[in-house]
């Protein structure tokens, strides 16, 4: 991180900030592995004078996003310039939520994502923010890397917290690995998701999660007929089964066929990673079949670009 000496004005200037959906774990790599998807949240924030507050809000959540100081994006570049020594300005804030909330799909890692990026958007030419320090805000604010690095970096992912803070290694998948994401109605709470969890596993489930773990970035990066062993999971999923016995069900009936299918984040969407686009409707339609909850299929692509921000016209990718 680099700051001037003397601050420079920042009200009036507008900055346009687009940040991808992600999928945490991917089955066995819990806390650790991260997938960014081509679906986005997109919001134009202009600095006003102190004291100043308007936020307008579309898309999905957005009957219960706060629209006072407690909002999650303006909390976030409050926390950034603060970091920084900066203070604040007022702030006008213009939302499309395309990433789906509650669903396991982090929408709040979006938002902490955007906010760090617009912050870095409004500094720009006073404060000049790094790779590394985003990662370590956004970490300090949603808690854990594993959402917010994809939703920076894009690609594939792996997190850790490590001596120097924050850490993140971007990966490339390969072209024939094709996600499809069955999004429920219900939403399910991370910190319930959480509350299941186990304090202690058995070394035999340990070990069984980094051999996976291991496999899955193999099967990620160049060889796609894996991905139905290399998502196995012994850790999360059938402890959090109980909450989300839809998704469980699911999930277990597209394992049965064959498919690649995981709990996406905390859920309770479905993440599917065929290992070819031509079995995605396949897995639809057994979806259709096998339960009583409707799901939304969304086709996706992996995002490699993950977080933009653009300020006069100009476009900055973070990775």
């Amino acid at each position: 991180m680099t700051v001037t000496a003397t601050s420079e004005p920042v009200e009036g200037r507008t900055v346009e900030v687009t940040v991808p959906a992600t999928s945490a774990n991917l089955g066995p790599g819990f806390d650790t592995l991260g997938l960014a998807l081509s679906i986005y949240d997109t919001l134009q924030v202009t600095a006003l004078p102190a004291g100043r507050l308007e936020i307008e809000v579309t898309g999905s959540g957005a009957e219960e996003i706060p629209r006072d100081a407690s909002n999650l994006i303006v909390r976030t570049i409050a926390y950034v310039f603060a970091d920084v020594g900066r203070p604040v300005p007022g702030l006008r804030i213009v939302a499309e939520n395309g990433v789906p909330h509650g669903r396991g799909l982090g929408s709040s890692g979006a938002a902490v994502a955007a906010g760090v990026l617009a912050a870095k958007g409004l500094l720009e030419g006073d404060v000049e923010i790094d790779d590394a320090d985003l990662l370590r805000l956004a970490t300090e604010l949603e808690g854990h890397p594993d959402n917010v690095a994809p939703a920076l970096f894009g690609g594939l992912t792996i997190a850790w917290v490590g001596e120097r803070g924050p850490q993140h290694k971007k990966l490339l998948v390969h072209r024939g690995v094709s996600p499809l994401v069955l999004v429920p109605a219900y939403t399910m709470s991370t910190s319930r998701a959480r509350s299941l969890q186990p304090p202690q596993v058995s070394t035999a489930d340990a070990v069984f999660n980094v051999s996976r773990s291991a496999l899955l970035i193999a099967a990620l990066m160049q060889s796609p007929e894996l991905l139905f062993d290399a998502t196995a999971d012994r850790l999360h999923q059938d402890y959090r089964a109980e909450a989300m016995p839809e998704t469980q069900r699911l999930v277990q009936a597209l394992r049965a066929e064959g498919f690649a299918a995981v709990v996406s984040g905390a859920g309770p969407s479905v993440l599917v990673l065929a290992d070819g686009p031509g079995s995605r409707q396949d897995a639809v339609d057994l979806a259709d079949r096998v339960t009583d909850t409707p799901w939304e299929a969304l086709l996706l692509a992996v995002d490699v670009r993950g977080g933009t921000v653009g300020a006069s016209g100009g476009l900055h990718v973070v990775s």
